[in-house]
């Protein structure tokens, strides 16, 4: 059985649910063996949708549903679950640089370019790779800010990063 999800390839028995979040509705998705492939918020740039053919079932979820609740209760910092992801190597190897941002910190798209390798001139690929991150909030693209310090772009809306830093400590309220 294929299925399929927009802003992403066909995908054999993909399995989705919606999880209640101060964000608003996430929508998960994870292959037949439990790893999660994508985590979108409502509106994002580039999201997840449900799609026919997507099986609806909590099941393959519940480490992740309890892990979320965890981290917007702040009792959690770092997401342990296993990760499904599909994009080209420089992509992977940006998404794995966001791995070590710790909670509660921000690196700037440069700090991300030169962590993988990338010349200062790849800083805009660096961008666009951050921003195809399929995994927000777990995958923290939301921790990279400009060099200047400013809030530049995320996937999932401003708000939502300004939120997240502020829940993180990495901002003031």
């Amino acid at each position: 059985m294929t299925s399929t999800m927009t802003g992403g390839a066909a995908a054999v028995d993909t399995y989705w649910t919606s999880v209640d979040s101060p964000l608003g509705a996430l929508l998960l998705t994870a292959g037949p063996d439990g790893a999660l492939t994508s985590l979108s918020v409502p509106g994002q740039k580039g999201g997840r949708a449900v799609r026919d053919g997507l099986r609806q079932d909590p099941g393959p979820f519940r480490a992740a549903e309890e892990q979320l609740a965890a981290y917007f209760a702040g009792e959690l910092k770092d997401f342990r679950l296993p990760l499904l992801t599909a994009g080209t190597p420089f992509r992977e190897k940006v998404w794995a640089a966001l791995d070590d941002v710790p909670y509660g910190a921000t690196v700037s798209y440069g700090e991300i370019a030169a962590r993988v390798g990338a010349s200062r001139a790849a800083v805009r690929a660096v961008g666009g790779a951050i921003g195809a991150n399929p995994l927000l909030i777990v995958r923290p693209c939301h921790r990279v800010i400009g060099a200047d310090g400013s809030l530049t772009g995320y996937a999932g809306g401003l708000d939502r990063k300004v939120h997240l830093l502020t829940h993180e400590g990495a901002l003031r309220s």
